[in-house]
Formats: C-alpha cells, structure tokens, sequence
C-alpha cells in the first residue's frame, strides 16, 4: 500500500468510498473535483496496487498560520489498519510543509473512532456546532491541534507523551 497525491483520474474511486462512507451528507461530484483542483487544498490517496483504499485532504494556503483538514475516508476494509492514521499524519506534514501552524478539524460527535484517532495525534476538543450535520442533526466537534508540538514529539529522540502533544 502507498499514499500519493490525488489525482481528477481518481475522482470515480473516491466518490464511491464518499458515498459509501457518509451516506446521508457525502459531498458532491462537483465539491470533491473542485477540492482536487484547488491550489490550496492537498488531497492523497491510499492506493492497493491501483485501487484507491482511502483518502484526505487538507486546506492549507501556503503561509497562512492556519490549515483544515477538509476529510478523510477509507473504505471500510481497509479501515483498523493504521492507514487513516499515516494518512493524517500524511496530511498534517503537508500542512507544515506549507506554512501552517495549527490545524483545524470539524468531526461528527457520533465518531468516536475518528475522534479517538485525532485525539491520539494531539486534537484538542475547541468547541462544537450545534447541529452541523445534515439532515441528520448530529453535532460538530471542532478539534485544533498545535503543529509545532506535533512536529516536535514526533522528532527522534521525543519524549513520549501518550500521544498527546502538549
């Protein structure tokens, strides 16, 4: 398996993994190739040989202190396999690497297992929209994460931190 920038060829393969992987509030055909196209945003897929597994993109304007990541999906073989962690953690160095110093996230407050892998790379709970997700009134969890104690704790020679970056 390998992480590679995404493609408009790999757009059928991510919209069915989309689809499939939110079911009521997927994006658009038009939102995902428009997110591809954008030079602010950068979006990698989790390839098997050449089928696209998985996903994420993050918003990051180069210089901007400020980066979102835009979603992440795996098709649901492929998920409990650690690929959506190297997958964020793909995308956090993305947002580094362009000048971001924190990232955002909206989560949907019924994932616990996404919130659980957010909070296990440093995401802080930072508040909450009422009713975000559409049409089925469920919350979003606003998550932040610090870039630089990220990138710090990741650095050989690291203390462990459990995880959390602080």
């Amino acid at each position: 398996m390998s992480l590679r920038r995404a493609t408009s060829a790999d757009l059928d393969a991510i919209m069915a993994i989309e689809r499939a992987s939110f079911p009521t509030d997927a994006w658009s055909e038009a939102m995902m190739a428009a997110e591809l196209a954008s030079p602010h945003s950068i979006y990698l897929v989790v390839a098997d040989s050449d089928r696209v597994i998985g996903y994420g993109g993050v918003r990051a304007v180069r210089g901007a202190p400020d980066a979102d990541i835009q979603t992440i999906a795996l098709a649901e073989a492929a998920r409990g396999t650690g690929r959506g962690r190297d997958l964020l953690v793909a995308l956090l160095a993305e947002a580094l690497a362009a000048g971001a110093k924190t990232v955002f996230l909206d989560v949907r407050e019924d994932n616990s297992v996404a919130r659980a892998l957010y909070r296990s790379v440093g995401f802080l709970e930072v508040g909450r929209r009422p009713r975000y997700y559409q049409p089925d009134d469920i919350d979003a969890v606003v998550m932040q994460l610090d870039l630089a104690s990220w990138d710090a704790a990741r650095q050989p020679g690291a203390i462990a931190t459990g995880g959390v970056c602080s």
